[in-house]
């Protein structure tokens, strides 16, 4: 009996050994499985912060912000409606804003002053008529934009001078170096007349609607606004020409310019401003008119009827059509016309390329 006691005790004893040994199994095999679950987590975990970090490191080449940098210019014009109507526009409809550009507006009477202050430093950009562009053909300043075609200059003779051939040995008022001299010896050429057959009076632009109206002298050379003034004010005067009067074999231009260094070290800055230009133009050559005069009588204190009514001194061209004439040679023919008719002047030395100091590539670039 105690023999097969034994023998019971010895089978229960395997028996448990068995369950335990399964029961290990068991374990283990969760244990396993535990551990590879792990892994997969692990890997998946690496391969998010792997795609994490290849998503921030191309976040960190991409700039922060698509928000052009933002300057400060310092902005020459004249106070007349074909200086301001572009950048009064350019800065009333948020366009130069869009540009991340603020500019300082300062006023001169004419294109030579504002280049010397642009040679001073003082200046950064600034609006010429087309007097001034001899400058610019003789390498003083560059023409990145075009803004129109003027009919705003005129030769007005007193009520003793009916023709141009009457201004012979008259005084005659007129600025040197402007538009105002440009327009007087065109005049006196289409007679066979010259500078010395005439008493030349040269004088600040804004002391010839005085010296008109006063009786100082007999005849003047100037631009709108004076031309409307005096022919306004002075009922016994007559228009003897206009830009208008030789469009057979010139073109009277208006422009924008920097100087060469600027155009080279800042060509975005220069790009972006032309682009806001642009938008002001295409808002403002054909529609807005009075509603341009009005910013402009603000900027220049003068009234909204007078501004408005040198609508009429120029052919307003839009950006679009600046930017398509730079790109197919429209606007090169312009400039090359003006620069003809300069060598034929004398008022120039020697026959640049144009495109040696007309910035065709900003005004294409600006109206992409």
């Amino acid at each position: 009996k105690e023999e097969k006691d034994m023998k019971k005790r010895i089978m229960g004893l395997a028996l448990c050994a068995t369950l335990l040994a399964s029961a290990l199994v068991g374990c283990g095999g969760n244990t396993t499985k535990t551990t590879s679950d792990t892994k997969a987590s692990t890997a998946n975990t690496s391969q998010a912060a792997s795609t994490a970090s290849t998503k921030s490191e191309a976040k960190s080449e991409t700039p922060a912000s698509t928000k052009p940098e933002a300057v400060t210019l310092n902005v020459a014009y004249m106070p007349n409606y074909g200086s301001l109507w572009a950048i009064e526009n350019a800065i009333a409809q948020g366009y130069l804003e869009e540009e991340g550009i603020t500019v300082n507006l300062t006023e001169f009477q004419d294109g030579p002053t504002i280049i010397a202050a642009m040679e001073s430093g003082s200046i950064d950009i600034g609006y010429i008529g087309q007097g001034a562009h001899k400058l610019c053909i003789n390498g003083k300043a560059s023409i990145f934009a075009l803004s129109h075609i003027s009919n705003g200059d005129a030769v007005i003779g007193g009520k003793d001078i009916k023709k141009i051939a009457d201004l012979k040995g008259k005084k005659v008022a007129y600025s040197s170096g402007t538009s105002s001299e440009d327009i007087l010896l065109k005049t006196l050429a289409k007679e066979g007349m010259k500078l010395a057959d005439v008493e030349a009076v040269d004088m600040d632009a804004s002391a010839i609607v005085t010296a008109m109206l006063s009786g100082g002298v007999d005849a003047c050379a100037t631009w709108s606004p004076n031309t409307l003034k005096i022919l306004d004010e002075m009922k016994d005067a007559t228009k003897l020409s206009d830009n208008l009067t030789f469009k057979d074999t010139t073109v009277s231009l208006a422009s924008w310019i920097v100087m060469p260094n600027f155009a080279k070290e800042k060509k975005d800055v220069l790009v972006r401003f032309t682009r806001a230009l642009f938008k002001a133009m295409d808002y403002a050559a054909k529609d807005h008119q009075e509603e341009t005069a009005e910013l402009i009588a603000k900027r220049i204190a003068s009234d909204k009827d007078t501004v408005y009514a040198q609508r009429g001194d120029a052919d307003w061209l839009t950006g679009k059509e600046v930017a398509a004439g730079a790109a197919d040679g429209t606007v090169e023919k312009y400039y090359e016309l003006q620069k003809k008719d300069f060598i034929a002047a004398g008022a120039v030395e020697g026959d640049p390329a144009v495109k040696d100091y007309v910035l065709f590539d900003v005004m294409i670039e600006a109206g992409k």
